[in-house]
């Protein structure tokens, strides 16, 4: 992959796509694919919760304790809160070389739905905090130890049998290095514009599910479509005194004068909103400028990204019927920034933590939100989209999802993942090296399960810490 930045046409010399395969089948030569498979990390291995608790030095005090509560909810929940830890465990192991612009934080809970430019509900990655270029295996190995600890919080919290839920979580990764490899291999032979164009549609996502997510599927896809700025309006605001203003709920939303200064905290949301408008095109800067601020509050989202400021701006068109309402959340530097320039003969511009994330999500999904963008407010870096705006996605929560629907369901992700990297990598040359074997998936199947049993050890000992009351959380088994 070459940076937009450093050149703007290719050579005038381009392989072939049967040559790119080739180059990526000599690969093996240097990285056989089984050593994908083992999870050693290089020692001394630091401690889990030290790594935690070093981000949450530049977090929202009074949050970081809302942070620890989440992701000690279960071991997918730390897994999900943990991306800086895994990047320490696996960024020392070989890679083949071949680079991507990777999300960064690639696990099953990070995809769903949203709407295209023509309003049509696409299936990608829907968290791009910490995409940042770096090798495919990154995200393929989180996104695989995911599918096992994720598969195991849901089979044991419906008490079914250990031997058949392990088989369960193995078919799930099978099934999502299955599709990530088959895509791949579908998109290595497309053109690059036809490959730019190309989504998950609605219907191809319940073509791919089995009937007994359908329903579950079709309430999650009306459920957003369900989801716009008007319905944003009705839930998130109280009309008082003829004017609406957006309702707390400490500590998820806390409006500005809770906060402090109200004249302040708006006029600095102001402030950023101008810096903002800069990143966007002229069209879409016009269109916004008709738009004028009411209310402000600080939420709170996520688990990885509780602690970091987040605002929602609500602003009015002609009226009340007529609102917007934003995110503006702040982004700090990847977790893959300290290891990437070690494994990458290019970077993207990263100097603005806000525009690292806008470009990458460009990148990997195409960004239908005529809204996103980036700003800055002194030393602190944003990015800006819609909120809600027909957004949605799989609750992969006992009770919610079933844990036969695994398989499919990562399957999809697979799908996802190979579109995002076939946009922003050498599709031809990665599926050379994976192959059509079982090679890839045998290994990430070993990787998978050995990464599950470290984050259920990694989990216990942040359970320890809070009990001990080295973290700021209250803890209760």
């Amino acid at each position: 992959m070459a940076s937009p930045e450093f050149s703007f046409l290719a050579s005038s010399v381009q392989q072939t796509v049967d040559e790119q395969r080739a180059a990526g089948r000599a690969l093996r030569q240097t990285l056989k694919r089984s050593e994908l498979g083992v999870f050693e990390p290089a020692p001394p291995r630091p401690d889990p919760v030290d790594i935690l608790a070093a981000q949450a030095q530049t977090r929202v005090p009074e949050l970081v304790p809302l942070r620890y509560e989440r992701m000690l909810a279960s071991p997918f929940a730390f897994l999900r809160g943990a991306a800086a830890v895994m990047m320490a465990d696996i960024a020392a192991a070989p890679v083949t070389g071949l680079n991507v612009q990777a999300c960064g934080d690639m696990h099953v809970s990070n995809f769903g739905v949203f709407a295209s430019a023509e309003r049509n509900l696409v299936f990608a990655i829907n968290d791009f905090d910490e995409t940042h270029p770096g090798p495919w295996e990154w995200d393929v190995k989180r996104l695989a130890a995911s599918a096992v600890v994720a598969g195991r919080y849901l089979g044991s919290a419906g008490g079914g049998d250990t031997e058949h839920n392990r088989v369960l979580c193995q078919e799930a990764v099978r099934a999502l290095v299955d599709a990530y490899a088959r895509y791949l291999n579908t998109y290595s032979d497309l053109g690059y514009l036809d490959l730019w164009y190309v989504s998950i549609t609605e219907e191809e996502l319940l073509q791919k599910l089995p009937d007994s997510a359908e329903i579950y599927t079709q309430r999650m896809l009306a459920k957003a479509r369900e989801r716009n700025h008007l319905q944003v309006l009705d839930r998130m605001t109280d009309l008082v005194d003829d004017r609406h203003h957006i309702v707390e709920s400490p500590p998820l939303v806390v409006r500005a004068e809770t906060l402090g200064d109200r004249p302040a905290v708006e006029a600095a949301i102001r402030s950023l909103l101008d810096s903002y408008g800069a990143s966007l095109s002229e069209d879409r800067r016009f269109l916004l400028s008709r738009y004028r601020l009411i209310d402000v509050a600080r939420q709170v989202v996520g688990v990885g990204s509780v602690g970091t400021r987040c605002w929602v701006a609500y602003l009015e068109g002609k009226d009340a019927s007529d609102p917007i309402f934003l995110q503006i959340k702040e982004a700090q530097p990847s977790v893959l920034a300290p290891y990437a320039e070690a494994t990458c003969d290019f970077r993207l511009p990263d100097s603005h933590q806000g525009r690292r994330v806008v470009i990458g999500q460009r990148l990997i999904q195409g960004s239908p939100d005529i809204f996103l963008g980036w700003g800055k407010l002194g030393d602190v870096h944003y990015y800006v989209r819609q909120l809600r705006d027909m957004k949605g996605g799989f609750k992969l929560e006992p009770g919610k999802f079933k844990p036969v629907n695994l398989p499919a369901y990562c399957a999809l992700c697979g799908w996802a993942l190979a579109l995002a990297h076939a946009k922003s990598g050498n599709a031809a040359m990665l599926t050379g090296y994976i192959g059509k074997g079982e090679a890839l998936a045998d290994a990430l199947v070993a990787f998978a399960e050995a990464y599950a049993d470290q984050t259920e050890r990694d989990y216990d000992a942040l359970v320890a810490a809070a009990r001990q009351g080295r973290i700021p959380a209250a803890w209760e088994p």
